[in-house]
């Protein structure tokens, strides 16, 4: 095992070195000329005979003599040393456990910035997350249910399309409703009752459907009592008919259009590839396939339900909703064509075992008859889809490709730290490394010893070096 230690002394260093050593040759005549004042009052005193007085006063004067010395020779080199460049000191450990570790670290490090921050995350790009969107939305498909035809009229909510389209398909229909009194279902809480003081009138129960009269009535034609209410009558949950799924809209197409720009780089882009000759006859006859068509977003129902995981049969019975991610990751220093959308699907209400799970509205058809309003109520179960659009786009910058590169520099001196500490706790076990990398002022004489001391003595101030090149034997 072998430590070497490398210096080396510039000639501006040496210069430096020798105007420090004529002002500290300076500022001795000037001490030795205090001395020789303090003698001379000292010869007084001792001609005074006070021995006791004499000796106080000679440690006093030489004591403050040498902290003056030492405090202005202290502030002038380190004004001086200010100015000087030093490296740290290099200390050369031959140990091929510590120099494996030392360069495995280092390969992890430069492997984690060249692949992961540079070549994956694109640390050299200019990047934009926040990006301006358009989407529009249409259903399209027709299906029978008994002798009626259902098209996109009857089943699409909104009409007009935008990031939030739903389609029904289930129906919950009660007919015929109009203003009157009726019986309240008994399923209302308080609601059940055997005579007209059960019943409190104009009380309205927010978990009923209409304002108490205060009569009891019979439920309708069943032997039971409820309390009578003011309301749309018949009421839904007595008189409301359950149709059947459409099954047919499985074949349900879903016509998605997006638009993105990227203000930041000035760049727009859209998911329907630009063809002025064919393009609405391949839009006419096209299903979106990531490999075939992957500019065609027209997707089916079916498709929709498959990819989000989703049993068609359960979304017709309780409705639910699903997200259809867009997401753009474009990078500008390719070929424009590069950049196209990918998506995906997920349900995103909670349906397990929840009396809220699922997805349904109610809406009403309103008509007159004999001059009296009534309506045809409608609960609607059915998929809402909800369109999110993601985007992120980076182009090759200098700014941040600097900024990276330094940080991956810099972060290579890890591998010194660690090694470091390796070095000192399991390896350094007689402290022959420590004792050369850290300098101990352990030694330095006390001020009290500098008083019994005749000799003279210089402290510097700055590196400290020692040379080991004739190594060290572990």
């Amino acid at each position: 095992m072998l430590c070497i230690i490398e210096n080396s002394t510039t000639g501006g260093e040496a210069e430096r070195e020798r105007e420090r050593e004529r002002e500290r040759e300076r500022m001795r005549d000037r001490d030795r000329d205090r001395v020789r004042l303090t003698l001379t009052h000292y010869i007084n005193l001792e001609v005074s005979g006070n021995k006791s007085l004499r000796t106080s006063y000679l440690n006093r004067q030489l004591i403050n003599s040498e902290i003056t010395m030492g405090l202005l020779e202290f502030i002038k080199d380190y004004f001086l040393g200010f100015w000087d460049y030093e490296t740290p000191k290099v200390m050369v450990v031959k140990n091929k456990k510590l120099g494996v570790i030392y360069r495995g670290v280092q390969f992890l490090v430069i492997t984690y910035f060249i692949w992961y921050v540079f070549i994956s995350q694109k640390a050299y790009q200019d990047s934009e997350t926040r990006p301006e969107s358009s989407v529009y939305t249409k259903m399209k498909g027709t299906a029978l249910q008994g002798d009626h035809i259902l098209d996109m009229v009857e089943y699409v909510r909104p009409s007009e399309g935008g990031d939030v389209i739903s389609t029904i398909l289930r129906r919950e229909v009660t007919h015929n409703q109009r203003q009157g009194t009726c019986a309240e279902h008994f399923t209302v809480p308080s609601a059940n009752c055997s005579k007209d003081a059960d019943c409190t009138s104009r009380e309205v129960n927010f978990d009923g459907n209409g304002q108490r009269t205060g009569r009891c009535v019979p439920y309708y034609n069943q032997t039971f009592k409820t309390c009578e209410i003011q309301t749309w009558c018949p009421i839904e949950d007595y008189a409301a008919i359950w149709e059947p799924a459409l099954a047919e809209a499985i074949n349900f197409t879903v016509y998605i259009k997006n638009a993105i720009h990227f203000p930041k780089f000035k760049v727009l882009r859209g998911n329907i590839k630009p063809n002025k000759r064919n393009g609405q006859k391949y839009l006419n006859k096209c299903h979106y396939n990531e490999k075939e068509h992957p500019y065609c977003p027209i997707f089916r129902l079916g498709y929709i339900a498959e990819q989000a995981r989703e049993k068609f049969s359960e979304l017709c019975r309780t409705g639910g909703v699903i997200g259809v991610f867009i997401n753009w990751k474009c990078d500008l220093d390719l070929d424009p064509s590069e950049c196209t959308p990918t998506y995906s699907f997920r349900r995103l209400d909670l349906r397990k075992n929840l009396p809220s799970s699922g997805y349904n509205f109610r809406f009403a058809k309103y008509y007159s008859k004999d001059g009296e309003e009534f309506r045809t109520l409608i609960k609607a179960f059915g998929i809402r889809l909800d369109v999110i659009v993601h985007g992120h786009a980076g182009r090759f910058s200098i700014i941040p490709t600097i900024i990276n590169t330094v940080t991956a520099m810099t972060s290579v001196g890890i591998c010194s730290i660690i090694c470091d500490w390796i070095m000192l706790t399991f390896i350094d076990k007689n402290d022959i490394y420590s004792d050369r990398k850290f300098d101990d002022d352990s030694k330095v004489p006390s001020p009290s010893q500098l008083l019994t001391v005749p000799t003279e003595f210089t402290i510097s101030y700055g590196s400290n070096h020692s040379d080991l090149s004739e190594g060290v034997a572990l």
